[in-house]
């Protein structure tokens, strides 16, 4: 596999200058080399995908756009055991993720790949001797800044939305982990892809990302990532008029009514937290539990983190590392600044005894004692830590609920119908599930915030649909 931008359909390897070494979370050793792209190579890949939106790539048709999407789905399936090896290596997480993630990549690619043909414009009743057509068009080049928790999935949600709908893309994807785009890139090319419609900038995102955020030959951003970040984002976007779809993460509460099933709920609170090292925007990091179960779930909470083991991604236990040394730092100084403020550890999983000593991990954790106000309440730790909280009765847990700045995904668990529908109404969140969370990746659901964790919608038919722009066409026939 080369490790280079690509840019007009080639390989451009500048690893060797200034390049960007890539760590195995797992080991904290590096195993490859990137290249550190800057403003002109972020020029590059505009002018090459402008030349392909108005050449070969913007004069296919819908469904040879989605054909090559189809074919490219295949082509994953192919090299899947390559692409799963990569994505654990490159992020740390557990094999069981990564196929996972692989397996979602594919799957948007032949969900856009089908659906490609299928966007339609509508026409609207006017005034006799005229037709109106408001008709679905793509903006034009796309800007996507992928970031580096889930490379692949994220890479396949974002650009097949856009090249479905006829946009050719530039993408920086996260310095910490890009592999997997990459190989990606390499066999859409493989899948027929003309030159240029993909773009792939390796780098910074202070130089590449900011780049590319700022270009003005960029029509739509695409961005995933920290509400710092993405202010940053939309604040270089708005100087040139463009439009910035904002995926900002998640403070995301699950709830827990004495009515709900708790044998069914259980092993997903769990999971919804553990999964890639908590290290998801949509993670459940927050457990409401109504108050007068509170001390029976949170002892069973306790047992089920007290068995769990992290370590090595390729040994594909329950947790694997975090991405960085600086990101674990980042774990550790929340946690310590909540139990000086007064929380306590209820139960912590257990170290695999063969994890490498350079690796960056960190156990998964239940806490409670925890102030609603608190930082470990409000803030997105991004990391496999689990906050417990008692409630009153339905009001306060609506309010616990929506008691932060986030507003991505959220849970409610309970049998009582009425109920599910109130608090589905009543919380703040892009997306509430009802006794199940997370619906195995969701490629078919709309995916979005409210409040700080952004705007905009990904994932689903509105996911491509966000990557075209209404244009009106009023025909005058007498």
């Amino acid at each position: 596999m080369a490790m280079g931008h690509l840019i007009d359909g080639k390989i451009v390897d500048r690893a060797n200058d200034g390049g960007i070494d890539v760590l195995d979370p797992s080991t904290g050793d590096g195993f490859a080399r990137l290249p550190r792209g800057t403003k002109a190579d972020v020029d590059a890949a505009v002018a090459a995908a402008r030349k392909a939106f108005e050449g070969e790539w913007g004069a296919k048709s819908a469904l040879e756009r989605g054909r090559i999407l189809i074919r490219l789905s295949a082509l994953v399936m192919d090299n899947f055991d390559e692409l799963v090896s990569l994505e654990s290596r490159d992020t740390g997480k557990p094999l069981k993720q990564a196929r996972a993630d692989i397996t979602a990549a594919a799957r948007y690619f032949e969900y856009y790949g089908t659906a490609a043909d299928k966007l339609h414009g509508e026409t609207i009743p006017y005034t006799p001797g005229m037709t109106v057509m408001a008709l679905r068009v793509p903006h034009g080049v796309t800007g996507h800044i992928i970031p580096w928790n889930y490379p692949a999935q994220i890479y396949g949600r974002s650009i097949g939305g856009a090249l479905a709908a006829g946009n050719a893309c530039v993408v920086k994807p996260a310095e910490d982990a890009c592999l997997t785009p990459l190989r990606m890139s390499e066999l859409a090319l493989e899948a027929g892809l003309p030159a240029g419609a993909l773009n792939i900038v390796c780098g910074l995102g202070m130089e590449a990302g900011a780049a590319l955020a700022s270009h003005p030959g960029i029509n739509h951003i695409s961005f995933t990532g920290s509400p710092q970040t993405g202010t940053s984002v939309a604040q270089a976007a708005a100087v040139n008029h463009v439009p910035v779809t904002l995926e900002l993460g998640g403070k995301s509460p699950q709830v827990i009514f004495a009515d709900a099933d708790l044998d069914e709920a259980l092993p997903v609170v769990v999971n919804a937290i553990v999964q890639n090292a908590g290290q998801t925007c949509a993670a459940g990091s927050r457990v409401l539990i109504e108050k007068s179960i509170y001390d029976d779930v949170v002892a069973r909470l306790a047992e089920r983190f007290a068995s769990l083991k992290t370590g090595d991604g390729a040994k594909d236990l329950d947790c694997g590392p975090i991405i960085s040394a600086k990101q674990l730092a980042r774990v550790n100084s929340l946690v310590d600044a909540a139990l000086a403020d007064g929380a306590r550890v209820v139960a912590r999983a257990q170290l695999d005894e063969q994890a490498p000593s350079g690796g960056f991990y960190y156990p998964p954790m239940l806490l409670d004692g925890a102030a609603p106000e608190s930082r470990l309440a409000q803030d997105e730790v991004f990391g496999p830590v689990l906050a417990a909280f008692p409630f009153e009765d339905e009001a306060d847990a609506i309010r616990l609920a929506n008691a932060t700045p986030y507003g991505l995904t959220a849970a409610v668990w309970t049998r009582d119908g009425g109920r599910q529908m109130r608090c589905a109404n009543a919380i703040e969140s892009g997306q509430v599930f009802i006794n199940n969370y997370g619906a195995g990746g969701g490629i078919e659901l709309p995916f979005g915030g409210m409040k700080r964790s952004g705007y905009g919608r990904e994932k689903a038919f509105e996911g491509m649909i966000s990557f075209t722009t209404i244009k009106t066409v009023v025909l005058k026939h007498g």
